[in-house]
């Protein structure tokens, strides 16, 4: 197999054998080259990662070790059908079907050759019959009367028919030399095939990643909050749209919602593009529309359980629009906070306004005259809208690029085009700030959105018309209770 499956390390060594398998493909795939454990008691490196499946179009990774360095749980999370899309059980699949079907083929026509076999079976004492009397008028035509003539001429006209029953017999013993040949080719390399892959069984590979999901997704669910430590290469889902945009999946419902929504341009737009799933997004199909009453403003949007967060167009007032209703549920005034193009991020786009999510709840990030254009964090109650704390970073907003929440922790890039990295972070729940230098490659050189989505441990970013997804590695505390 050329693609990574679910595994666990030391706690199920039954999977020693996949974990071989994958040995020379997984490191690079899901970032684990180079990966250090903190000599720290609490900390372990976690490593989420994301691959570009045949189908939905991406896969989300993360791993974490003990401090003794045993695994303790690896997560990568493969397609459900991954084992049958392996290109070898493709072909083995193939192979068989062909397989059966000359089976059978051939039991078609050694039905109908049987089924020949007993007309000229029965047809055998008719012939006898006619064989005796042209004898006898050969021998003597003179016993030949005009009676006899008819009978005679009557029973070859009932043996007509055994004429082309006997060339279709004919015919299908060719057909049954041909099928014999090719079942004797494709058994050949059914035979080659199998003795190439081994013992594994796809089947109970594939069931064996389905039961260890669950216990995986338990052992993650005692991952506390972390640190971001690096971003990975971009992986690119789609490219559509304008040069400015926004896209994202739901921040906090259940991960069996995958819906996409997509939203183009920054000025005055209202059209949301719903999608089914991610593969659709990235086909461009399956979606429905949603018209906002109001239009918004700069590409700070964000949906979170079910309703669609966005800023207003030529205001600082905050909409809650919810997608199942079609209808606004809620508007608030951020108070202070610029609007207009007066405090955006480098780029410009109208973006004063940033509403973001993470695992600890909702998020503004803004600024205002009074705190001198620095960048302001405000958590907000996702059900009024109301600021229920806010944090003065002291950095000035027209200077970062863009930026994005992870843990209760605020991280700013340095500029939207190509060379950026995340240069500062600001952290909540110490209120307390650092200097940063994590490069990641801006593929597209014009960043115009960039969120993380902790659902899926990933950093969504509209890209210069591209819609990229960004692998983050994180420091992460392993709870220990339960």
């Amino acid at each position: 197999m050329s693609v990574p499956m679910l595994k666990i390390g030391a706690v199920l060594s039954t999977m020693a054998m996949v974990t071989n398998w994958m040995s020379q493909t997984l490191p690079s795939l899901v970032g684990l080259n180079g990966t250090i454990i903190s000599s720290e008691a609490t900390h372990e490196r976690i490593v989420s990662g994301l691959y570009p499946g045949s189908e939905e179009g991406w896969q989300v990774y993360s791993t974490a070790s003990d401090p003794d360095g045993r695994c303790v749980c690896t997560v990568v999370a493969p397609a459900r059908n991954l084992c049958k899309r392996d290109p070898r059980s493709q072909q083995l699949r193939l192979l068989t079907e062909q397989v059966q079907n000359v089976s059978q083929s051939m039991e078609v026509v050694d039905l109908r050759t049987s089924r020949d076999l007993q007309y000229v079976r029965d047809s055998e004492p008719l012939l006898r019959g006619v064989d005796g009397r042209l004898h006898t008028y050969v021998t003597n035509p003179r016993t030949l009367t005009a009676k006899g003539l008819q009978e005679l001429k009557g029973q070859m006209s009932q043996l007509r028919p055994l004429l082309s029953v006997v060339e279709q017999y004919r015919l299908d013993l060719q057909t049954l030399a041909t099928l014999r040949l090719e079942l004797l080719n494709l058994s050949i390399i059914l035979s080659a095939i199998q003795e190439e892959i081994g013992a594994y069984d796809y089947e109970e590979l594939q069931q064996r990643v389905l039961l260890l999901e669950t216990r995986l997704h338990s052992c993650m669910n005692k991952l506390g909050c972390g640190r971001l430590t690096a971003v990975s290469s971009p992986i690119t889902v789609r490219a559509s749209g304008s040069r400015f945009g926004s896209w994202m999946t739901d921040a906090m419902i259940p991960s069996s919602d995958s819906r996409v929504w997509s939203m183009d341009g920054y000025y005055k737009g209202r059209r949301v593009l719903e999608y089914r799933t991610m593969g659709d997004f990235t086909k461009g199909q399956n979606f429905v529309q949603h018209l906002l009453p109001h239009p918004w403003a700069g590409t700070g949007h964000v949906v979170y359980n079910g309703s669609l967060y966005y800023n207003k167009h030529q205001s600082n007032i905050l909409v809650q629009y919810h997608f199942r209703s079609r209808s606004v549920l809620l508007q608030r005034s951020l108070s202070g906070a610029g609007y207009n193009n007066t405090f955006p991020y480098s780029w410009g786009g109208s973006s004063d306004i940033d509403l973001m999510a993470d695992e600890t709840g909702l998020w503004a990030v803004y600024t205002s005259i009074p705190n001198a254009g620095n960048i302001m964090v405000s958590r907000l109650d996702p059900r009024s809208l109301e600021v229920l704390q806010s944090w003065d970073t002291g950095f000035p907003k027209r200077s970062a690029g863009e930026a994005f929440m992870i843990c209760g922790t605020l991280y700013v890039t340095n500029s939207h085009l190509a060379g950026a990295k995340v240069h500062f972070a600001y952290h909540t729940n110490s209120s307390t700030y650092e200097y940063t230098d994590i490069p990641f490659h801006n593929q597209y050189s014009h960043i115009s959105m960039m969120d993380y989505n902790p659902r899926e441990r990933a950093l969504y970013t509209w890209n210069n018309g591209h819609q990229v997804l960004y692998n983050v590695t994180l420091f992460h505390v392993i709870r220990s209770d339960g």
